[in-house]
Formats: C-alpha cells, sequence, structure tokens
C-alpha cells in the first residue's frame, strides 16, 4: 500500500511537471525564457521555410515542382504562410497569447499550409508532404503527451483528404498507398519525439531538482563555513583573497567586508609571509603572529587545494587564546582529580595536628616560649587549610557560562558589595569606564572572584597611601582593537621586576601569610572566558593588573 501511495505522489508530480511545462505561463518556478527559446527557433524555421516558397516563385531560379500544377494557389498559400509567421514571431517576443494556444494554432498553420502547397505542387507525389514530418516532430517535442499524436491524426486525415479530393475532381492522379506510408510516418514521428520529449522534461525535472539541492548544499556550506569559530581563508595562486569567513575578518581586525577582494599581502603581510615561506617549502612549522594592531595570537596552518601549480590554498586560523581554553579546561579536569585525593589524604592528619594543638593549648601552662610554639602551629595548620580550600575551589569549579555584561553598571554594583564586606570607604575605589554602554563578556560569579582577588590586593597594598582613591578601575576599549579592557591600578610599591615573571604561578608569593594561589587562580578562570589577565608596570609607581576580555563579536555564537 504505501508503495501505490508513493507512486501516485510521484505520478501527480510528473503530471503537474508536465502540464506547466506546456503551460509555462502558470509556472512562475520555471524559466520562461528557456521553455518560449524553442518556439521562437520552431517559427524562424517556419519563416524561412514561407520565404524559400515565395522567393521560388518570384525568381527564374525556382525549385523544379514548385507550384507546378496551380501557381496561384502555390504563391497565395505561400505569401499568407510567410505573413502569419512573422505575426507570430511577434506574438511570441511579447508573447500575446498563452503559450499551448500559439503553438496549437501554429501546429494547424502549418498542417493547411503544407497540405495546400502539396496540392499546388502536383499532391503527394512532390515530396512536399515530408515537411508534414518536421513540422509534427517539431511540435510534439514542444506540446508533448497525447497532443502530438491528435495532431499527427489530423495531418494524416488532411493528406488523405488532399487524395480524395484529387479523385473525385480527378485534376491529380491518387497514391493512396504513398499517402498510408506518410501518414505512418507522420504517427511514428509523433510517438518518438513524444517519447524523446518526456525523457527530455524528466531530465529537465531531474535536473532542476539537482539544482535546487546544489544551491541549497552551497548555502549550507557556506552557512557552516561563517558560523565556524575558525577563521577561514581560500587565496589563489597570486594570494587574492577569494573567501574569507566572519571569523578571520574579525580575527585580522579587517574594517570592512571588502577586503575580500584584495591581496593577503594588504589584508596581513605577516601571514602573507607565512605563506610564500609554506609555499616554497622554507617554514618548518607555522608561528603565532598577530595582526596589525590586534592583540590577538593566532596560528595559521595551510593546505593546499590542488596538485598544480596554480592551485590555491585554503588557510585556517586559530585563535591561541580559545587553544589555551580548551587546553585549561582538560588541565583543570585532571587537577580535580589530583587534588580530590590529596584533599581527602591531607586533611586528615591536618585535622588530627589542629586538634592535638588545641588540646595541648589547654594542658600546657601559661608558658610564652610554649605559647609561641603552639601559635605557630595554630597559623600554620590554618595556612595548609587555606590552600586546600584554594586548589579545591579551583578544580570544583563550573565550566564558564560567558554572558555579555554591562561593564559599567555591573562594577558599580560590585563596589557597593565590595566595600561593605571590607569595610573601607566607597571612596577609596573610582570607577571610569569609556564608552559608558560598553560591554564584556565573562562568566558573572567568575568575574566576580577574579575582581574580588584583585581589589583586596590592591586595597592591602595601598593602605599607606595617604589619599584617595586608592584604587582605580578604569574600563574601555583597547586603541586600534576590538576587544575590551579593565585596569586594576593601585598605589602600592608595585612588584619587583625580577618578580614580575613568577607572579602569576602557584605557589608564589612575597607575603609570608599569602598561599600564593590568589593571581593563579585569577588568571586560570581568566583564560576559562577566553580572557587575559596580564600585569602592566605603572612607572610612577604602583601596580596595574588588565584584564583583556574575549571579542564578543568572535564568542557570540558560542553556546
Amino acid at each position: 500500500m504505501p508503495a501505490v501511495i508513493k507512486a501516485r505522489q510521484g505520478g501527480n508530480r510528473k503530471a503537474k511537471f508536465m502540464s506547466a511545462f506546456s503551460s509555462p505561463d502558470s509556472l512562475p518556478g520555471l524559466d520562461a525564457d528557456r521553455i518560449w527559446r524553442p518556439l521562437r527557433y520552431l517559427n524562424l524555421y517556419r519563416i524561412l521555410l514561407a520565404s524559400l516558397f515565395v522567393s521560388s516563385y518570384y525568381f527564374e531560379t525556382n525549385l523544379p515542382q514548385l507550384g507546378n500544377h496551380d501557381p496561384r494557389l502555390f504563391i497565395a498559400v505561400s505569401i499568407v504562410y510567410l505573413l502569419l509567421a512573422s505575426v507570430a514571431s511577434f506574438a511570441i517576443h511579447w508573447r500575446w497569447l498563452n503559450f499551448q494556444h500559439l503553438t496549437y494554432g501554429l501546429v494547424v498553420l502549418d498542417i493547411i499550409a503544407l497540405t495546400l502547397l502539396m496540392r499546388a505542387s502536383g499532391g503527394i507525389a512532390s515530396g512536399l508532404g515530408m515537411l508534414l514530418v518536421v513540422a509534427i516532430a517539431g511540435n510534439s517535442l514542444l506540446l508533448g503527451g497525447r497532443t502530438s499524436i491528435l495532431f499527427a491524426a489530423i495531418a494524416t486525415l488532411a493528406v488523405l483528404a488532399e487524395q480524395v479530393y484529387a479523385q473525385i475532381s480527378q485534376t491529380l492522379p491518387a497514391n493512396y498507398t504513398q499517402a498510408g506510408i506518410l501518414g505512418a510516418t507522420l504517427f511514428a514521428t509523433a510517438f518518438l519525439a513524444h517519447v524523446l520529449s518526456t525523457r527530455i522534461r524528466e531530465s529537465e525535472e531531474l535536473a532542476a531538482r539537482r539544482g535546487v539541492d546544489l544551491a541549497n548544499l552551497a548555502q549550507l556550506n557556506q552557512h557552516v563555513i561563517q558560523r565556524m569559530q575558525s577563521g577561514i581563508i581560500v587565496v589563489d595562486a597570486h594570494s587574492r583573497i577569494r573567501l574569507m569567513n566572519e571569523s578571520a575578518w574579525h580575527m585580522l581586525g579587517l574594517p570592512s567586508r571588502s577586503t575580500t577582494t584584495r591581496s593577503l599581502k594588504v589584508v596581513s603581510p605577516e601571514l602573507a609571509e607565512q605563506l610564500d615561506a609554506w609555499r616554497h617549502h622554507t617554514l618548518s612549522e607555522p608561528r603565532i603572529f598577530r595582526s596589525g594592531g590586534q592583540s590577538t595570537d593566532l596560528l595559521p596552518s595551510f593546505t593546499a587545494l590542488g596538485s598544480d601549480e596554480q592551485a590555491g590554498t585554503l588557510i585556517f586560523l586559530e585563535d591561541t587564546a580559545r587553544m589555551a581554553q580548551q587546553a585549561q579546561q582538560m588541565k583543570l579536569a585532571s587537577l580535580g582529580r589530583l587534588t580530590a585525593s590529596i584533599a581527602h589524604e591531607i586533611r586528615n592528619p591536618l585535622g588530627a595536628i589542629s586538634h592535638a594543638e588545641q588540646l595541648l593549648a589547654e594542658a600546657v601552662p601559661d608558658n610564652p616560649s610554649d605559647r609561641r610554639l603552639l601559635e605557630i602551629i595554630h597559623s600554620n595548620t590554618t595556612r595548609v587549610n587555606d590552600i586546600i580550600e584554594n586548589v579545591l575551589q579551583l578544580s570544583r569549579r563550573d565550566r564558564a557560562r560567558p554572558e555579555d555584561l554591562p561593564l559599567k553598571d555591573w562594577l558599580t554594583q560590585f563596589i557597593t558589595e565590595f566595600t561593605l564586606s571590607q569595610g573601607c570607604a566607597p571612596e577609596d575605589i573610582s570607577i571610569h569606564v569609556e564608552p559608558a554602554d560598553i560591554t564584556v563578556r565573562m562568566d558573572a560569579s567568575q568575574f566576580h572572584q577574579v575582581l574580588w582577588n584583585l581589589c583586596q590586593n590592591g586595597l592591602r597594598y595601598s593602605r599607606d597611601h595617604p589619599r584617595q582613591p586608592r584604587l582605580t578601575l578604569h574600563g574601555g576599549q583597547q586603541p586600534g582593537s576590538s576587544h575590551a579592557v579593565l585596569d586594576v591600578i593601585d598605589h602600592g610599591p608595585g612588584i619587583a621586576p625580577a618578580d614580575v615573571q613568577h607572579i602569576f604561578e602557584p605557589f608564589f608569593t612575597t607575603d609570608a601569610k599569602g598561599s600564593g594561589l590568589g593571581l593563579y587562580i585569577a588568571r586560570e578562570l581568566c583564560e576559562g572566558n577566553g580572557a587575559r589577565l596580564s600585569y602592566i608596570a605603572v612607572p610612577t609607581g604602583g601596580s596595574c593588573f588588565r584584564i583583556e576580555f574575549a571579542d564578543t563579536r568572535t564568542y557570540a555564537s558560542q553556546p
């Protein structure tokens, strides 16, 4: 039963297509010019044939047997045939009539005109009846279906009628054998043309479907390429850009999309240099580079699109920050499993030590030296416990869920909460954000943790600063880049040049009471959000920690 339904549906689709092909005015989906063009060519043949008949009558070089039986009938029919065919050419060009009706009328014109011309030239023996075969064949390709058989029958009846009239009038000898052969030829031609036209139309339907499928596939590929997070550039053998997706456009910091028609050397000289080296087999491995004034580190990879010298090249651009983010997720997963087991093993003996210290504090007499030893035990167990808490906090944190945050409004709420918690005056921290409507992309809870750590450090090291504010938060757009930045500036003593390269290492600290994990955790959280945390020395004194956020355009399509 399903097979029958499927066959009927296929037959309905075929019938719709066939009827539409024979009436192209009713189908806006098909190319009307492609269907009217064969009718135009067939009518041009009709005009040339009629012109030949007219010229053969008026010039001395007329063809033998043309119009030899009835010259007046021959020239009259030829002139009318030529005039009607000429008028039909205008009707076809301007499409005055329906395609079906116009084609039917021209077939009838061919049958009547050629039958009369055959009569004027001596009947079926003149050989002009074979022109009916050409007319039936040409029009059958246009009409298709049973209509071609119908007109073959009409043409056959017209030939037989001419033979009957010749026999009755006794003006010409009747030859029913030749008339029968011609009629059979007309039917065979109509049938073959019908089969051929059906195959042609089925092929056209299949080609149209394949064309739609290819167009959809091309559109899908274009959509996939544009939505890919990796930058994709296609260049020809002369390093001219033929294709560039949106990610590559943002990564290279291009001002407009019109650059896709320019040379790669103009868009990114660093990338073009590596491409030339790769083509000449002098590039051992791709190098990380930055395009123009961008702060994004890009790693290219090259793939040839053919084996000949004129083949193009496919270039992939990977943002190393995103690669570092993926590596960071893997590292944190491993760290989580490791710290879970370490915490279990350390906390039990640490708890026993702390409990023993409390018991000793109750049993030991009031001896200053003993009390000092107990304080050392207590402070160090507390410090070790804090280190375990920080490591567990880092390993247990959830995967980053970046979102767009209005920077100025978010900082205002944060500072209100921070000053109440730390017991400091709101005037100790100032906020400057320009432009005021700038947005950043980061996980709100992790951004809160990072900024809390940086502000705590900044206030602690700025406690000797006599004036307000002691801490400045300055947000804005990085010059020459689409990345937003936030600077946390304090007025402390700064960081020694020898320690700058180690401040983000785990367990590195210059404070005897610190764990050395605060800045390390802050940087890890930033990298998990596609951002960067870096230290910038302030020439006038103090420290500046800069958060460079991910480009909201590049990461807008991430889930």
